[in-house]
This record gives structure tokens, sequence and C-alpha cells, in this order.
């Protein structure tokens, strides 16, 4: 399944990774004109978005489940991961003809249950593509193409918004996710499918995942997930800090270029983290990015307004993301046997929105009753809860090393 001469940039890995580029190149037009086009263009109320958005991610996380279940029969894969990504890209484009919020709330549902569900298919389909002992690289390499698309998407934002408007900028944004579609498939053709026997039946596999090794490192990373917050609260912890300073306007410019730092640093960090990985161990990785998104946590909640200071927990936090994401992948790609590893990543990436949800909601609302500092305490007490977990599987690690 993996290259025959161990390289592990080949032509699929390079596809997928052109694929995730492209996608969030698409889908983060939409996403970063969406507040202004609710509230400017439709007349909605702010609470709109807020509701959307959690419509769209309730239904992203159930939808990754069921494309878990999808993916561990390996022919569906391919037609999975690029209906995902052609049906994400239309229905996020077409959010720029909407009229009225009910549309769009449709629309978004729609595009990011597609998301979720070609998720777990694209990552098999790259471990398929990959020898084992370049799973991290690989999926450190898939990360660090995907975390670009996020700073070049609003770019393209503002500059599709100065050439057209709003709503055409939302149109155009279907060619770019169009073309990620088309990069699977240009994977695909590189790609040996693993033969089974009967078609499988399609069925949640959440307790085989569970057992063993893998279930172990499914309670550190649900434990990590827990204290992961949304970055959008960083960003607000920045802001809070820096306005009565710099005042509002230039406390929210100067945030956003702390997020910018944040989303380069995760870009930077994943193919490194990939290379920890394997020559280390995937477990040592993780425990790697959970301990610097600790220490960036007791930061922020630590509060202070120089900015070099700030930059600091921006880019640990970045840092950190890239790491444990990039590592995740690459444990359940080394661990799930081959007949449950679409189950897997589906439960992976229903543990990651689920726990972002717990995480921001539980931290939002220490925020508001107590203070920003107890709600970074309680995510960093999560990531104290992590990295304790991992120790016996570290010591079990250097010892199968050895």
């Amino acid at each position: 399944m993996g290259h025959p001469s161990g390289r592990w940039l080949t032509r699929p890995v390079a596809g997928i990774g052109a694929a995730s580029l492209l996608s969030d190149l698409g889908h983060e037009v939409p996403t970063a004109l969406l507040p202004g086009f609710l509230t400017a263009t439709l007349g909605a109320p702010a609470a709109a978005l807020g509701l959307i958005e959690g419509i769209a991610d309730g239904g992203a996380g159930v939808a990754k489940l069921v494309g878990g279940a999808i993916a561990d029969d390996p022919k569906r894969r391919v037609p999975t991961a690029v209906g995902g990504y052609t049906t994400t890209a239309v229905l996020s484009g077409l959010i720029g003809l909407a009229t009225s919020v009910w549309q769009v709330a449709v629309l978004r549902a729609g595009a990011w249950a597609a998301r979720g569900l070609r998720g777990p298919s694209r990552n098999a389909i790259l471990a398929d593509a990959t020898p084992a002992a370049a799973y991290g690289r690989a999926y450190g390499f898939e990360r660090a193409m995907d975390n670009l698309g996020a700073i070049l998407g609003p770019l393209l934002a503002l500059a599709l918004v100065a050439l057209t408007n709003v709503r055409t900028a939302m149109l155009l944004s279907i060619v770019p996710g169009l073309l990620a579609a088309l990069a699977i498939v240009y994977a695909a053709r590189f790609v040996v499918t693993p033969t089974v026997g009967r078609a499988r039946r399609l069925a949640i596999r959440i307790r085989p995942v569970l057992r063993g090794e893998l279930g172990r490192l499914m309670l550190s990373i649900g434990a990590f997930e827990l204290g992961n917050l949304a970055a959008t609260l960083l960003i607000l912890r920045a802001t809070e800090l820096l306005t009565p300073s710099r005042g509002t306007d230039g406390a929210t410019a100067l945030a956003l270029v702390l997020y910018l730092a944040y989303n380069l640093a995760a870009t930077l960090a994943s193919v490194p983290a990939g290379h920890v990985g394997d020559r280390r161990g995937t477990t040592r990785a993780l425990a790697l990015g959970v301990a610097v998104f600790l220490v960036a946590y007791v930061g922020f909640g630590a509060g202070g307004t120089d900015v070099a200071v700030l930059a600091l927990w921006f880019v640990l936090a970045g840092v950190g993301i890239g790491f444990v994401e990039t590592a995740e992948s690459a444990a359940v790609a080394t661990h799930a046997p081959e007949e449950i590893r679409g189950s897997a990543f589906g439960l992976l990436a229903a543990t990651q929105s689920l726990g972002n949800l717990l995480a921001s909601g539980i931290a939002g609302i220490l925020w508001t009753v107590v203070s920003p500092g107890v709600a970074f305490a309680w995510a960093a007490a999560w990531m104290a809860v992590s990295l304790v977990s991992l120790v016996p599987q570290l010591t079990r690690e250097r010892r199968f090393a050895r």
C-alpha cells in the first residue's frame, strides 16, 4: 500500500495535501465573509451566526462518525472523499445566492456535514498511500497544507471582495473547492486499494476502536480536546488585554495579526512534528504538543499587555496544534487495524468536534461568570490531565523501541 521505495512525499500524498490546501482556500472565503453577509446584507442579528455555526458544527460531528463507518470499506473511500469535497465546495459557494437566513443555515449545515463525511475517507486513503514508517510526515504535510489554506483563504476573500462584491466572492470560492476534488481524483490514481472479500456492512464501530493501545491514546486525546479552546477565544483574550492601551480598533487589528502568527506557526510545525513522530514515536510528538499548549494557556491566563509576550503565547499555541493534530492522525493510522481504520478516524474527528464544543462552551461560561484567567486555568488543567495520562504510554513506547 505504501510506496515501495520508502519515500513519503509521493504523488498521492502531494495530491491529498493539495486537496486540503485548495479546499480550505475555498471554504475559508465564505467563512470569512459570513458574519458581515448575515448582518449587513441579510439584516440578521448577531445571534443568527452563532445558531447557524452551532447547527453546522453539530451536524459535522455526527457526519464524521458516519463517514468513519463508510471509510471502513476501502472501495467507498475515494467516492466519499470526492463527493464530500465537491459538495462542500458547491454548497459553501451557493451561500452567495442566499436571500434569507434559513437558506444560509441549510447551505452551511450541508456543506459542513459533507466536510465531516469526507474526512475519515481522506485520512484512510492517505494511510493507504504512505509507508507506515512515514505516517507522521505524511499527516504533517497534510496538516501544513490545511493550515496554509486557512492563512490564504481570508486573504483571498479580501482580494475577491475588492475586485467584485461579497456575493460574487462566495460564488467564486467554488472554483478552488472543485479543484480540491480533482486533486483527490489525481491522488487516488496512485493508491492501491486494500483488497477485501465482500462488501462490509455499514456500521459505526466504537468499541473495537477503544481497545488496546489505541483506546488508551483516544482517552488521552479526549482529555486534550476538552481543553482545546477555539482560536477565537485566544483572539478575544488578546483584544481585551490590548484595548485599554491601544483602543478597540487597534487592539482588534493587532489580535488578528497575532492570530496570523498562530496559523503560520501551526503550518511550519506540522511537518517537523511528523518527523518527531516517525523517529521518536507518535506518543512523544503528541505529548510535546500538549506540553506546549499547557505553557501557552498558563501564559494566556496570567494576562499581560506586552505584545511580544502575547505573540509568544500565540506562537506556542500554534506549534502545539501543529504537533497535536499531526500526532493524532498518525497515531490512529499506526494503531488502528485496517478493517476499522475508517471508524477510528471517524471517532477521532467526532472526539475533536465534541471536545472543542465542550471546551469552548465551558470556558466561555467561566470567562463570563468568573474571569478569563479561570477559563484558561480550566483549559490548562485538561492539558495537564492529558499529559499525565500519556506518561505510561510513553514508557511502553520506549520499551518497544528498545
